[in-house]
């Protein structure tokens, strides 16, 4: 959760309004997924460079050794669509509802207050279940979907147009290592523009996250420049 929380104070230091829209926990103790919605000025913007795989080094509270242990998380981000975007029809969806095994309370529990939502001509599915009220629920759901359909048909666009040139920053490709924290050496490296800030907690409290965003968006101006260049 170290990286979500991250995001999480990156966005309450730009103003912007972050919502928690499902978090699943593993068997292990930890954290499978979690999924925010993001709202602001200029956020797809800052953060669309943030998707990819970051790599986690510390030592754990559990290790008597003091062996430092790697982890990867997978970020990315979406654009929400707005409703003109991304049509859907009724008869493309099959929804279901169920009774949450969250937190939420009695009245969670008790009702049929979690949905699942499935687009059918796709198979993509979302549940969503934090909410005590059904109808917020399927909201959120609905706003999920909805994003997840804008950006497979976006990466499709982006694909045909793109297939003759590979952007060098914000590929997409999760596959990469994007970035790493190193907290026994205190240290972040973004590992496409080649920085490591050496303040890791500034990182993490959000303070400090623009140190690459900038790096980034300078290096896809300048690389920009560079195409047009080479057309001319």
């Amino acid at each position: 959760m170290d990286i979500f929380k991250m995001y999480e104070r990156f966005s309450q230091n730009n103003g912007w309004k972050f919502e928690v829209v499902d978090i699943t926990e593993s068997d292990s103790k930890g954290y499978k997924e979690a999924s925010a919605a993001i709202s602001g000025a200029d956020v797809f913007g800052k953060l669309k460079f943030e998707s990819g795989v970051h790599r986690v080094q510390r030592v754990p509270v559990t290790e008597k050794l003091g062996r430092v242990h790697t982890s990867a998380v997978s970020v990315a981000i979406l654009p929400q669509a707005d409703e003109v975007d991304v049509q859907l029809r009724n008869e493309q969806l099959r929804i279901d509802t169920y009774r949450s095994g969250g937190s939420g309370g009695q009245h969670a529990n008790t009702t049929n207050s979690a949905v699942r939502i499935t687009h059918l001509p796709t198979g993509i599915t979302v549940s969503i279940q934090d909410e005590r009220s059904q109808h917020m629920n399927k909201s959120k759901a609905l706003k999920v979907l909805c994003a997840k359909l804008y950006e497979m048909e976006r990466s499709r666009l982006h694909t045909s147009r793109s297939r003759l040139r590979s952007e060098q920053i914000g590929s997409g490709d999760r596959s990469e290592r994007i970035r790493t924290y190193n907290f026994p050496q205190g240290r972040v490296t973004d590992h496409r523009v080649g920085i490591t800030h050496h303040a890791i907690n500034d990182v993490m409290q959000g303070e400090s996250l623009d140190v690459f965003i900038d790096a980034l968006l300078l290096q896809q101006e300048m690389d920009a420049i560079a195409s047009f260049g080479s057309i001319e």
